[in-house]
C-alpha cells in the first residue's frame, strides 16, 4: 500500500468521525415554562381633568405559558380604583373597574438570540378582552355645568379593552423574576361614565414578581467516545505496517538444514494523555515528557500513523471557546512533535472536539488531548 493510499485511508476515516460526532451541541437549554405573577402599582385615566390629580393604586394577577423562549401568553387579571373629574369644576369623583385580557406576549430580546440567558429581557405586550366599571355613586354628588351628563352610562358600564405594552424582565431561567410593565388600554366611552363620543385611555405603570415553573428543557445528544477508538481501529487496520524484521542470516551448511524460523506479527500500540490548564494550549512538564515519548515512538515506527485529539471541559467557558482552545491543543502538540523532534506531519493526524465529547468523569480532566496509534512489526521465532 503506497503513501497515497494510506493518506486517502485516513482522510476517509476522519471524515467518517466527522459525520458521526455532527451532532447539534446544546446545553441543557430552556425551551419552554409556565409562570404566575402579582403586581402593583399605578392607574391613570385621560380625562379633561389636570393630570396630577388623577392617579389611583392598581393592581394585577396573571397566569401564562411560553411555548417558545420568544413567544408566550398570559391571561391578565387588572383593577382596582378609578378616577375622573371635570377641569371646569376642579371636581373628581372614584369609581371601581376590573379588566380581564387575554395577552400576547413576544421577547424581542430571545426573538434575537438563540441562547434565553438574559440579564434583562425587552417584551412587548398585546392583548384583548372586556372591562366592568361600578359604584360610581359619588357622581351624582357633583356640581356640574349644565349641559354635562356625567352619569350616561348609569345602567350599562362593559366595554372593549384593547392593551398595548412593555415589559422590562429580570432573566427567565431563573425560578423567580422581577419586572417592570408600562401599559397603554382603550375602552369604550362607558369607562369613565361620561360621554365624550370617543373612545377612553387608561394607562398604568406596574411593578411586578414572577415565580417560573413546568420548565421544559432541550437535553443534549450524548456523544460516545468509541467511536474515535473505532475510526483509530479502521486506520490502523488499513495503515501499512511498520515491519522491522529481523535479518536473517544464512545457515552454515550443515548436512541436514534447519526448519525455517516462524515468523510472528506483533503490535506495539500508543496512548499518552496530556492535560492543560484553564484557558491554556501549551501542555505542563509532565506533558513535555510525554510528548517525547510519542516522537520517540514514531522515531522507531516510521510509517505509524499518529491521531491527536483535543478537548475542553464542558464546567467552564462555552461550546464556541472550548472548541476553539481544543483545536489549539492538539495542532501545538502536532507543531512540537515537528519543530522540535522532527517528526513526519504527513503520519499525524489531529481533531479537535472541544467540549462535545467529555473523555472523564472529571470535570478538570477534560482539559487534554489524547494521542493513540498502533503500529504492527514481524520477529522471526
Amino acid at each position: 500500500m503506497n503513501r497515497k493510499q494510506i493518506i486517502l485511508i485516513a482522510i476517509s476515516a476522519l471524515f467518517a468521525v466527522s459525520m458521526a460526532t455532527a451532532q447539534d451541541d446544546k446545553r441543557d437549554v430552556l425551551k419552554s415554562y409556565s409562570f404566575i405573577e402579582a403586581q402593583g402599582g399605578l392607574q391613570f385615566t385621560a380625562t379633561d381633568a389636570p393630570m396630577n390629580k388623577l392617579f389611583t393604586p392598581t393592581g394585577a394577577i396573571s397566569i401564562g405559558h411560553f411555548v417558545y423562549p420568544s413567544m408566550g401568553f398570559r391571561l391578565h387579571l387588572n383593577g382596582l380604583k378609578a378616577k375622573s373629574g371635570f377641569s371646569d369644576t376642579e371636581q373628581y369623583y372614584k369609581w371601581n373597574y376590573i379588566t380581564t385580557s387575554a395577552d400576547l406576549l413576544v421577547n424581542l430580546t430571545n426573538l434575537f438570540s438563540e441562547n434565553p440567558q438574559h440579564l434583562l429581557n425587552v417584551i412587548l405586550v398585546g392583548g384583548v378582552g372586556l372591562n366592568y366599571a361600578w359604584d360610581n355613586k359619588e357622581l351624582k354628588n357633583l356640581n356640574v355645568p349644565i349641559g354635562k351628563t356625567p352619569f350616561a352610562w348609569e345602567d350599562n358600564r362593559l366595554s372593549h379593552n384593547v392593551r398595548a405594552g412593555l415589559r422590562l424582565e429580570t432573566d427567565v431561567t431563573k425560578p423567580v423574576g422581577f419586572s417592570l410593565e408600562v401599559g397603554a388600554n382603550n375602552l369604550s366611552d362607558r369607562f369613565n361614565s361620561k360621554t365624550n363620543n370617543a373612545n377612553d385611555w387608561m394607562f398604568t405603570a406596574m411593578i411586578g414578581v414572577s415565580y417560573r415553573f413546568n420548565k421544559r428543557f432541550q437535553k443534549p445528544v450524548p456523544i460516545l467516545m468509541p467511536v474515535v477508538q473505532d475510526v483509530i481501529e479502521d486506520v490502523s487496520a488499513n495503515m501499512a505496517p511498520a515491519a522491522f524484521a529481523i535479518e536473517e542470516k544464512k545457515p552454515e551448511a550443515k548436512p541436514e538444514p534447519k526448519p525455517e524460523p516462524k515468523v510472528v506479527v506483533k503490535k506495539e500500540t500508543l496512548h499518552e494523555e496530556i492535560f492543560y490548564t484553564i484557558c491554556k494550549s501549551d501542555p505542563t512538564e509532565d506533558g513535555q515528557g510525554q510528548m517525547k515519548k510519542v516522537a520517540q515512538f514514531m522515531e522507531k515506527y516510521k510509517d505509524a500513523k499518529i491521531l491527536i485529539v483535543g478537548y475542553a471541559d464542558r464546567g467552564t467557558g462555552n461550546p464556541q471557546i472550548n472548541m476553539k482552545y481544543a483545536g489549539l491543543r492538539a495542532a501545538e502538540c502536532k507543531e512540537t512533535l515537528v519543530k522540535l523532534y522532527g517528526c513526519n506531519p504527513a503520519n499525524i493526524l489531529t481533531d479537535s472536539k472541544g467540549d462535545t465529547v467529555q473523555p472523564f468523569d472529571e470535570n478538570d480532566k477534560n482539559r487534554c488531548v489524547i494521542i493513540d496509534s498502533e503500529a504492527q512489526y514481524t520477529v522471526r521465532e
